[in-house]
């Protein structure tokens, strides 16, 4: 298997991961447990997003173009007015 081969399944892997942390994490009750997903999951990002950028700075990873200042500002009003509900 080649580098960028593996560097992709981790990659996946992890979004998976962070997925399934997302899910247990608004299901826990109990307080120490939530709060141990929660560190669990930020470790993975960060690992992830590393990771990432080392993948990227090799070409093995090419994200999208990053969107203009008006989609974004659009999206963070849209947003804005959802979370009032």
């Amino acid at each position: 298997m080649h580098e960028k081969d593996m560097v992709s399944d981790i990659l996946s892997g992890t979004k998976a991961s962070l997925a399934s942390y997302a899910k247990v994490i608004v299901e826990c009750n109990d307080q120490n447990l939530r709060q141990t997903f929660q560190q669990m999951r930020d470790s993975d990002e960060k690992f992830q997003y590393d990771l990432y950028k080392i993948a990227a700075s090799k070409g093995y990873y090419h994200p999208a173009p990053p969107a203009n200042q008006q989609d974004v500002s659009g999206l963070k009003n849209i947003l804005h007015e959802t979370s009032r509900f």
